[in-house]
């Protein structure tokens, strides 16, 4: 099938980061600070949303709308089982050039930023997505002194904070390490690749529940194979079925085997609740 070519476009990070907070609510989960997604979609259903994805997911009852939008305005719980897998298999983050594909809230991103990465850039299918939530999040998360951001501190929980943190002065370190994209996949990386940035490709490309539909397994598998170093390491977090949409891990599994360029590993399996796996892959003539 053919699939929709949304337009691969650069976010720029705004210069008053109080701004980008203002009308916000800050909520906290695994100590890591994100907005509060019922506020966002209030403010875009009164004109934030320059795409208009809110009042469509909410006329059509979904999460998803194939082309439209791509489920962005929500935090899929199998971010929390990647999350957790980083912590329990000792991720190193330090130093690394990482990619959050698919990126909704970025928490991925934001937990190798505080993992000390080199780089992190964010990807998500709607604008909106990435200027409502993404980039006020790292925004958050940046200039949070309580976040302690490049620390890896591991804290459960904390308040959110009582008050809106302090002005920035200049972009905080963290924050200039990361770059913001909207845009389908392979216009993403077709932008990544022809742009007169310096790029270099990925140490670390991480990705959760973007594989729910098989339409958009071969746009995903040449991004991967597009912008991973050929050392290396994509962590993927699935549901093992994606009822009504048909994909799921086993499927994809199935269809990067069929493809001969990476070399697979479902790392862990969670069976509480519904059926779900971290795969882990790898080029396979990567050392």
């Amino acid at each position: 099938k053919k699939i929709c070519l949304k337009p691969a476009k650069e976010h720029d990070i705004p210069e008053d980061l109080d701004k980008m907070l203002e009308n916000k609510v800050l909520e906290t989960v695994l100590d890591l600070y994100y907005v509060k997604m019922s506020v966002v979609e209030r403010m875009c259903l009164d004109g934030a949303d320059r795409e208009g994805i809110v009042a469509k997911s909410v006329s059509a009852h979904s999460d998803l709308i194939p082309g439209v939008y791509e489920g962005g305005l929500k935090i899929w719980e199998c971010t929390f089982d990647l999350i957790d897998y980083f912590s329990e298999a000792e991720i190193q983050f330090t130093n690394k050039t990482v990619l959050d594909l698919g990126c909704g809230a970025g928490l991925l991103g934001i937990v190798a930023l505080r993992g000390k990465a080199k780089k992190v850039h964010f990807q998500d299918y709607n604008s909106t997505v990435i200027d409502e939530i993404t980039l006020p999040n790292a925004v958050a998360n940046c200039l949070n002194e309580g976040s302690r951001m490049g620390s890896g501190g591991d804290q459960k929980t904390s308040k959110p904070p009582s008050k809106r943190p302090k002005k920035a002065e200049r972009l905080p370190d963290a924050l200039t390490k990361c770059r913001f994209f909207s845009g389908e996949w392979s216009e993403v990386s077709q932008l990544l690749l022809s742009s007169n940035k310096p790029f270099s490709k990925y140490d670390m490309i991480l990705t959760s529940e973007t594989i729910y539909n098989p339409d958009y397994y071969s746009a995903l598998h040449d991004t991967l194979a597009r912008l991973l170093d050929k050392n290396g390491r994509v962590y993927l977090a699935s549901k093992a079925h994606y009822f009504g949409v048909g994909g799921g891990i086993y499927l994809f599994e199935k269809f990067i085997v069929e493809r001969n360029v990476f070399r697979t590993s479902i790392v862990k399996v969670i069976d509480k609740g519904l059926h779900r796996c971290i795969m882990e892959m790898s080029f396979k003539e990567s050392s």
